[in-house]
């Protein structure tokens, strides 16, 4: 039985989705064509197959392609055909098939490039797990970059997807082979690399050549539609984000009761590079959302909570595990958890917890000297209080709360610098 739970996730799902979807829209036309791939099985098989399944094996997806239309709608023109990243990938592109790719191995390259497009101007990795970032970082080089997006969060990082804006040199490839993850996409792979990373088979390998012209895709426009669940469609346009350098924030103000309200201190240099970095990151995760960054690396990432103060909580909470487990690791090559079994069971000294979580509230998680970012307003300070007690510097998010006011006096007191959006960054 526990062999056929394990294939399950190896079955290949045949779908019958038409090769061919035509969308009209009043008398314009979008027409995608189906993606897929002929790939050598474990068994020596050839099958040509799009994705491998749905968001789960027993559920049958197709990818397509944007092939031909020209949509225009008002005075908005959508992406043209032609621009394909993930929906044109190719058998020569899946320079190693793995598993044979599926629904959410693609969804999370996608969403990693939409983050990524922000981030052209420096190596930058970003860590996706169910379609999330669980780390992001900025470096010196592609490996340190990797690194740090690595440690930002070890535990969710396991199995997940890696996507980069640079070709990986052998120095990457060593440093992301030590790691079991599922998918590694880059603009391309260097002399040498693919031979160091294909030592883990079922690792998914994926170049996307456009990756170097991920900076043109800020501007455009595509429509996302949503399904319900009687056949009906919700359908908009995406977003595009009008914060792309820190002279695009908007200072904090607000007026209540006939006082106007401002915010005291400006961000410096630094934290302004860490909330525009933290609001690029904010692009590409599910709401309610808080981050936490330093050193354009993300310290936490809460995600898709129902209110802003309870998010900002989880968001530290996993700052301390995640701070802890990193230390762990790197003193006793285990995750904190792993260590906390073996105390239990008598095999390790309860000094060494000891000594790891007074380390991490010292340092409050690495948190302290951190900026905070939000994707939506704070509806009353209780939220930007959390931050605060754990040290952070500076926020950002979008504004437009009637308790702005409060919000603003909340930072002022603590002399922590506050920008707006004056856009929300939802993303359900």
């Amino acid at each position: 039985m526990t062999q056929d739970l394990r294939q399950m996730y190896r079955r290949i799902v045949s779908d019958h989705f038409p090769e061919e979807i035509t969308i009209t829209f009043g008398n314009q036309k979008l027409v995608y064509k189906k993606r897929t791939w002929k790939i050598r099985q474990d068994s020596g098989e050839i099958v040509e197959q799009g994705l491998r399944y749905g968001e789960n094996p027993d559920q049958q997806a197709a990818l397509y392609e944007l092939v031909g239309g020209n949509l225009i709608l008002g005075d908005c023109q959508y992406i043209d055909p032609g621009k394909g990243l993930v929906s044109s990938i190719t058998e020569e592109d899946l320079l190693q098939s793995g598993k044979h790719p599926g629904k959410i191995n693609l969804t999370d390259v996608d969403n990693g490039l939409n983050v990524l497009k922000f981030l052209m101007e420096k190596p930058t990795a970003l860590i996706l797990k169910h379609n999330n970032p669980c780390g992001a970082a900025s470096g010196g080089s592609l490996a340190e970059a990797f690194l740090r997006a690595y440690r930002a969060d070890r535990v969710a990082a396991f199995g997940g997807c890696v996507v980069l804006n640079r070709p990986i040199d052998k120095e990457t490839a060593e440093a992301i082979s030590a790691h079991y993850l599922e998918v590694v996409a880059a603009p391309e792979f260097e002399d040498g690399t693919l031979e160091i990373l294909k030592k883990r088979k079922d690792l998914r390998l994926i170049r996307i050549s456009r990756i170097d012209r991920l900076a043109d895709y800020c501007k455009y426009r595509y429509i996302d539609f949503k399904s319900l669940i009687d056949g009906g469609l919700i359908v908009q346009q995406s977003q595009i984000n009008r914060i792309m350098t820190p002279d695009d924030f908007i200072p904090a103000t607000a007026e209540h009761n006939g006082r106007v309200y401002k915010i005291k201190r400006k961000p410096t240099e630094r934290e302004a590079r860490d909330l525009l970095f933290g609001w690029f990151v904010e692009q590409g995760v599910t709401s309610n959302s808080v981050l936490y960054v330093k050193d354009e690396c993300t310290v936490a990432i809460g995600t898709g909570e129902q209110d802003r103060v309870g998010v900002a909580e989880i968001a530290v909470f996993k700052a301390y595990q995640k701070y802890a487990d990193a230390l762990c690791y790197d003193r006793h090559k285990m995750s904190y958890k792993e260590l906390e079994l073996a105390v239990r069971k008598g095999e390790k000294s309860e000094e060494l917890l000891k000594e790891i979580d007074d380390e991490t509230r010292e340092a409050r998680g690495g948190l302290n000297g951190a900026v905070m970012v939000s994707d939506g307003f704070f509806p009353f300070r209780d939220g930007v209080d959390v931050g605060i007690r754990e040290g952070i510097t500076a926020v950002i998010q979008p504004g437009g709360s009637v308790r702005d006011w409060e919000v603003i006096e909340a930072c002022n007191e603590a002399n922590v610098a506050m920008v707006f959006t004056g856009q929300r960054a939802f993303k359900h």
